[in-house]
């Protein structure tokens, strides 16, 4: 087994659980980290034996744009279509982290963290 990660994804997107947040937008962060076989993968050199990280990023692009309340919503929607779209995946964990998050205070970021693992 190996890991799989795509650390740092920003995004500007209109999530959030009230009206006004769903209007103005904000931004957005995302970490993935996959365990999957690696081996095939390092010894042809070739793409189709690995995850894409072209496609895995497309994917959490896809399911940025549209708009949730919870970021514990958008985490499991990713994780949903991660584990629909690549098969090989045996584990996968997704961050979300919404910045500046409307608290009242100061804040840098709000973040939820959710795992699954392929039965």
């Amino acid at each position: 087994m190996g890991q799989i990660a795509l650390e740092g994804l920003e995004f500007f997107a209109f999530h959030g659980y009230y009206d006004e947040e769903q209007k103005i937008g904000n931004k957005y962060g995302v970490d993935l980290h996959l365990k999957t076989d690696l081996h095939a993968a390092g010894a042809s050199d070739k793409l189709a034996e690995t995850v894409n990280y072209e496609v895995l990023y497309r994917l959490v692009l896809a399911e940025m744009q549209l708009p949730a309340r919870l970021l514990e919503h958008l985490a499991h929607r990713i994780l949903d279509r991660i584990m629909s779209e690549f098969p090989q995946v045996r584990r996968a964990q997704v961050s979300v982290s919404k910045f500046n998050p409307p608290l009242g205070g100061i804040c840098h970021r709000a973040r939820v963290t959710l795992v699954r693992k392929r039965k």
